[in-house]
């Protein structure tokens, strides 16, 4: 594996540290001597003067140092992370400091390294297998059109056939889903739209908009993908209308999600973002709508939760 950060000498972390602890522990008594010596060839404010400015330098030296080994690094390796975060290769560190960090850099960076090496792992098997499993579906809804075809089938056949014909159109839905879920942990959805960019692509017309305007760091695909799923999860539930609402925080944006479907159980409230996990089973539904919308945001930095609600269900996503 490649190494992440340069590999030169640095003072180890103990070093600067008990350095620092040192430098301050002396410098105080080194100054009342050096006054002390002083005193016997000028005055005693111009001794104090002079100790007191060799203190400030001494000190900015000291910071100095304490940034370039300790906060610098650390920074740096932070805006390494949140590159990381939103799916793009991070830069070399030049400098890390202490060898401890340097150390921290390598497992961090190189932790990164083998996430990613598995979601692509991840997504290239889903893909293949997704592909794989279409020809035998393909088969299996030819044949039991073919099948059904047949008048002279009795009733229970004919029964038997739409089972099998309900379970491809159920297993095509779940290999569609299982493509989004994968296609959601790419971050490609970087970038910045409003909800007023939106308001006429919406599947549901008793939608309630407000804070059009207000950026949110998601390009216009990614954000009406994450509305779509919320929507047709509330319509699924039997919602007829729905308050979708951005706002602004010294946090960053937020955007709100209320209809006036029956709620989510108490029950079920720490399930909903489970992949498959789903109450409509016996309607064809995947229970993959709210999954798929969890980890899209979560590879864009954001996140999203149910809140306690008197009417319907509402979420919160908070970027």
């Amino acid at each position: 594996m490649r190494r992440a950060v340069d590999n030169k000498w640095r003072p180890p972390l103990a070093l600067v540290l008990g350095g620092s602890l040192l430098a301050v522990l002396i410098l105080p008594v080194l100054g009342l001597f050096v006054v002390d010596a002083l005193d016997t060839i000028m005055e005693r404010s111009s001794a104090v003067f002079l100790v007191v400015l060799g203190a400030v330098s001494a000190t900015i030296v000291l910071g100095w140092l304490l940034w370039r080994l300790i906060l610098g690094p650390v920074r740096a390796l932070a805006r390494r992370a949140e590159t990381i975060r939103g799916g793009h290769e991070p830069e070399k560190m030049k400098r890390y400091g202490t060898p401890e960090i340097g150390d921290l850099a390598e497992t961090v960076l190189g932790m990164a390294d083998v996430l990613r090496t598995r979601e692509l792992q991840v997504r290239s098997y889903t893909d293949h297998v997704t592909h794989e499993l279409k020809t035998p579906l393909t088969a299996i809804r030819g044949a039991a059109e073919l099948l059904g075809s047949d008048e002279g089938l009795s009733d229970s056949n004919q029964k038997l056939i739409r089972t099998i014909q309900d379970a491809e159109v159920r297993a095509e839905r779940l290999l569609a889903a299982a493509r989004d879920i994968a296609s959601a942990r790419s971050p490609d959805h970087h970038g910045s739209s409003t909800l007023g960019q939106l308001v006429g692509k919406l599947s549901m017309s008793n939608v309630e908009v407000s804070g059009k305007d207000i950026a949110l760091p998601l390009t216009d695909d990614g954000l009406l993908l994450v509305l779509t799923h919320l929507i047709e999860n509330a319509k699924a539930a039997g919602a007829s209308n729905i308050r979708i609402a951005a706002h602004r925080t010294d946090q960053g944006a937020e955007l709100s999600i209320q209809d006036d479907g029956p709620g989510i159980s108490a029950g079920n409230k720490d399930r909903i973002f489970e992949p498959f996990f789903t109450t409509k089973r016996d309607t064809g539904g995947t229970g993959m709508g709210l999954a798929i919308v969890h980890t899209m945001l979560l590879a864009h930095g954001a996140s999203i939760e149910l809140e306690p609600s008197e009417e319907g269900a509402s979420f919160r996503i908070r970027f």
